[in-house]
């Protein structure tokens, strides 16, 4: 009786904790102060963190349309193997994706095209920030990337969660550099 006891007060307390943070995740991006380029910006106080940029060669256009055109995404990201937009890609707009095993729901929170596009994601025990921002220099376009993770489990496996961050968005960078300079150089005009 004393082990049913104990493992239903740690039940309650994990559901507890994941209702919290729940709740923690929506209270941040209902409060959270737009700076000049993103309307959400990144959780400097999120358990995991991670920035990471690459430069593309090829011109703004081409990168821009690669990543934002997301219905695409499994065509060139390994990992992505389902995409569903629910509208045109613009501020407000919810999409739903399946990568690495996990489904993924989505809202893009910033699309400024060529220069910002930003969304936030919730799967099970974790909520995302994602901000991507572009810079071009002719045919060259700088592509800086941040991320942020909350949640249940981004804070029981803190250490977990920030390696597998910190690879996947450099995988993500190399993917869309990689895409991106293909697509340049089918282009006719080169």
């Amino acid at each position: 009786m004393k082990i049913f006891i104990i493992f239903a007060v740690l039940i309650i307390g994990f559901i507890i904790f994941y209702l919290y943070e729940a709740y923690s995740f929506d209270r941040y991006i209902k409060n959270s102060k737009s700076s000049y380029d993103m309307k959400i910006i990144i959780d400097k106080n999120a358990p995991v963190l991670s920035s990471n940029q690459v430069e593309i060669n090829a011109p703004i256009d081409v990168v821009w349309n690669k990543l934002t055109y997301i219905k695409d995404w499994t065509s060139w990201q390994k990992d992505v193997t389902k995409t569903i937009v629910y509208g045109n890609i613009a501020e407000e707009t919810n999409f739903d994706w399946k990568a690495n095993g996990l489904s993924f729901s989505s809202k893009i929170h910033t699309c400024v095209p060529k220069k910002y596009f930003g969304w936030t994601g919730k799967t099970f025990g974790a909520y995302a920030i994602h901000n991507w921002n572009f810079e071009s220099d002719g045919n060259k376009t700088t592509v800086k990337v941040e991320e942020c993770l909350r949640g249940i489990l981004p804070k029981l496996f803190k250490n977990y969660f920030q390696d597998n961050l910190d690879k996947s968005i450099v995988k993500n960078l190399n993917e869309l550099k990689i895409a991106s300079e293909q697509d340049y150089k089918a282009l006719p005009s080169n």
